[in-house]
């Protein structure tokens, strides 16, 4: 095989990874959002920790980019948050769409806060896709669009922590980053944890260690894909996570999307898809 479609094989493993992760968060049922997010980065921190001893690499990278690196962590921990929470209250594939949007809006922030360039093409992309998310969401006056909301939001601080490791990742190691997102996720669910402090049962305990068993996973063979092939040839191939969370959405809860959420899904894939194309072949032209 050759490494694209290595790399290939690895963001649809990436993405199947990180639908079971779904699945478990919700399985694991009434357990509270601080804990699933806790137990989440807790084996994350642990896998990371010794990835940046065996590198030689300072845990908490340079003094003069920790803070940049708190807030990518912050923007991340909450982003992961809201996320968790969205797919303990809505249908599975619905988070997992609602989620898939921070891309765009990595690109709005870059174009902002990094200075990067946005062509027209990118800009009539985003609209349409706010537009579509609308669908997903159904917006209306009751407290049933929260978990949509959170969905929407976690993309929104999603976009905006990723644009920050786009920042760092000429200033600090990957490992670095990781860890100190991780350390600080877990450390900074403790405090809510003692407040509110609820034992999860041994299957829920299972299901949440699962979670960072899975994340890592996930993580590494999604990093892996990026260094067979270059993002902009695969990076599509990690929407299949909508499919995969979608397939066990409707096997374990019988969750079947309405027809809004399925319009939806199909404009914000379907823009996705032909932005990627579009982007292809402007490339290869230049």
């Amino acid at each position: 095989m050759s490494n694209k479609t290595k790399a290939v094989l690895l963001i649809l493993l990436s993405a199947f990874a990180f639908s079971i992760m779904q699945a478990f968060l919700k399985l694991s049922g009434d357990v509270p959002v601080v804990e699933k997010v806790f137990f989440r980065n807790l084996v994350s921190c642990f896998i990371a920790f010794i990835m940046v001893k065996k590198a030689g690499l300072p845990l908490f990278g340079s003094k003069q980019n920790r803070g940049f690196l708190l807030a990518r962590s912050l923007l991340g921990v909450t982003g992961m948050a809201l996320y968790f929470y969205a797919i303990g209250n809505m249908n599975l594939a619905d988070s997992s769409l609602l989620n898939k949007l921070s891309p765009f809006f990595v690109t709005l922030f870059a174009f902002f806060f990094l200075k990067e360039k946005i062509n027209r093409t990118q800009i009539w992309a985003m609209l349409v896709v706010f537009l579509a998310a609308m669908l997903v969401i159904k917006p209306r006056f009751d407290l049933s669009v929260l978990p949509a909301l959170a969905g929407f939001s976690s993309a929104i601080f999603a976009g905006a922590a990723y644009t920050l490791v786009r920042f760092l990742g000429k200033l600090e190691k990957p490992a670095t980053i990781v860890f100190f997102f991780s350390l600080v996720s877990t450390v900074a669910m403790i405090p809510f944890i003692i407040a509110n402090p609820v034992m999860p049962s041994v299957n829920q305990l299972l299901l949440l260690l699962g979670t960072g068993v899975l994340a890592a996973v996930g993580q590494f063979t999604l990093t892996y894909a990026y260094r067979m092939a270059p993002a902009s040839d695969i990076a599509i191939y990690n929407y299949s996570n909508i499919v995969f969370a979608g397939w066990w959405g409707f096997m374990i809860w019988q969750e079947i999307p309405d027809w809004m959420s399925i319009s939806g899904a199909v404009i914000i894939v379907g823009t996705s898809v032909g932005l990627f194309i579009h982007q292809h072949r402007n490339s290869k032209l230049l």
